[in-house]
């Protein structure tokens, strides 16, 4: 009776520690990404917004490791910026956990799906949800809960598969949780506030095309 309880309190005591062990996949996909210490990149942007009519945006792109990925444009402001941040520092400044989901096969790709979830309340986000290529590693679709903004979803797409970083970015964001300031968007775009004012539910996808000028190691 005793080595059962001795045996049972050894298990109990031993489970918070395999609770925090994280995905060897993910952190292997993470050193890539870790390896990019800055970068610098042209960048055009397309939106698909039921009530927004925008020609084609430009702007710059550039990033730092440690920093906020900054954008700057002439005539608009990037949003959601939440959104557009593809180096994932976010997900991985603050400690955290995962969970492996199996494998799962999206667009003719097995690709493997793990669940990021903080430990400290500092984060912004409460789970994320990664498809990993465990081949190229590289991360296919990103899936982020955040705590103000609502949900956005990232699918990269990348030029090689040695690529460190993507080429091709869509977005996909709820609209009405980040609170897009529209007179921010430029002067040259139509919005329908009818029909903004009509859907009850307001999605949008925003397309980055990226042309790198430098990348650091």
């Amino acid at each position: 009776m005793i080595q059962r309880l001795i045996l049972i309190l050894l298990f109990v005591s031993s489970f918070p520690s395999l609770a925090q062990e994280q995905d060897k996949d993910l952190l292997r996909i993470k050193e890539r990404l870790d390896t990019v210490s800055a970068f610098t990149a042209d960048l055009k942007l397309d939106v698909d917004i039921s009530f927004i009519n925008m020609p084609q945006k430009k702007a710059t792109v550039e990033f730092k490791k440690g920093e906020p990925m900054a954008f700057s444009s002439e005539d608009f402001a990037l949003i959601p910026k939440r959104g557009l941040d593809f180096s994932f520092q976010e997900l991985f400044e603050y400690p955290f956990i995962t969970v492996d989901r199996g494998m799962e096969t999206v667009g003719g790709n097995k690709l493997k799906v793990v669940n990021i979830i903080p430990t400290d309340k500092k984060a912004d986000f409460s789970i994320a949800t990664l498809y990993l290529d465990l081949k190229a590693e590289q991360i296919a679709i990103s899936e982020i809960s955040t705590k103000k903004d609502g949900t956005y979803t990232l699918l990269l797409d990348y030029p090689t598969s040695e690529s460190v970083l993507p080429s091709k970015v869509e977005v996909q964001f709820e609209m009405e949780r980040i609170r897009i300031p529209l007179n921010f968007m430029g002067k040259d775009i139509d919005v329908d506030r009818k029909k903004m004012r009509r859907e009850e539910i307001k999605t949008g996808k925003i397309f980055l095309t990226l042309d790198y000028k430098t990348i650091s190691y």
